[in-house]
């Protein structure tokens, strides 16, 4: 996850800056990470862990795409209160003025947060349903990629992807994915609802050596917490963490027709 995030980041979002700066990709506490890159990186290792346990990939994402919605909107809290991903500049009452930012913008990560837990209810209600396996994973990649784009239209790119913004590119990529998957698995009849792995898994829990499980939960929560510490806005547009010491690489030299200089 971590992995994905940073390199579709430092690839499309910031090579510019990076191609003079090679030994400063692994830098993720600079800033940087890209949400689509995450994405990517969660379905690889997502795969690689059904391939290692033999699992069902579809059965797992199913699972997966409802807590991972849910942090996804905390993310954006957690984006917005760090003053990070502004928005385009406005005048609607609720602009908000951000440390590293010219005038009042759009709180467009308060927006994707927003869709986010969106996207959380309508898949809490579609597993009501039991759709096929494939389903929800399908829905939250199209209505991520769908909806993102109308909050995109309120945020700033300094790079652009087959013409377009390139988050937007991306965001186009995911809803054309989601369709063409809700189509697919959509012909697949409805599986009955099979709870044995999840007993197996949790009486191996209860019957697991209690001194490795603690080990594991503590690796575990590790990292939880290192996303916690890496800022996800572009690396030059947080001037506290870094524009001071090297303003020849801010944004504003590198992308000097983006308004406000600020992505």
């Amino acid at each position: 996850m971590l992995a994905g995030g940073r390199l579709i980041e430092v690839i499309f979002y910031e090579w510019p800056y990076y191609r003079q700066h090679l030994a400063q990709i692994p830098a993720v506490w600079l800033g940087g990470m890209s949400t689509h890159g995450v994405l990517l990186g969660v379905v690889a290792g997502t795969w690689m862990f059904c391939r290692f346990h033999g699992k069902s990939l579809l059965a797992v994402a199913d699972e997966l795409v409802i807590p991972g919605s849910y942090l996804m909107g905390m993310g954006r809290i957690g984006n917005f209160i760090d003053g990070q991903i502004v928005g385009s500049v406005t005048n609607v009452w609720w602009a908000v003025q951000f440390p590293d930012a010219s005038g009042f913008r759009h709180p467009v990560v308060l927006y994707d947060g927003a869709k986010n837990f969106l996207i959380l209810g309508l898949l809490l209600l579609l597993r009501k349903t039991k759709p096929a396996q494939g389903i929800l994973a399908a829905h939250f990649i199209f209505w991520y990629g769908f909806l993102r784009i109308i909050v995109d239209l309120f945020r700033e790119y300094p790079t652009t992807l087959f013409g377009m913004a390139t988050g937007q590119a991306f965001n186009l990529f995911m809803s054309i994915l989601g369709l063409f998957l809700l189509f697919w698995f959509s012909r697949k009849p409805r599986t009955p609802v099979d709870n044995t792995d999840l007993q197996i898994a949790l009486a191996r829990i209860r019957t697991a050596d209690t001194t490795g499980l603690w080990l594991k939960r503590i690796v575990f929560a590790s990292l939880l917490f290192t996303p916690l510490t890496l800022p996800s806005d572009w690396t030059q547009d947080i001037p506290s963490r870094y524009g001071k010491r090297h303003p020849e690489m801010h944004y504003s030299r590198l992308y000097p027709h983006v308004e406000g200089n600020i992505p």
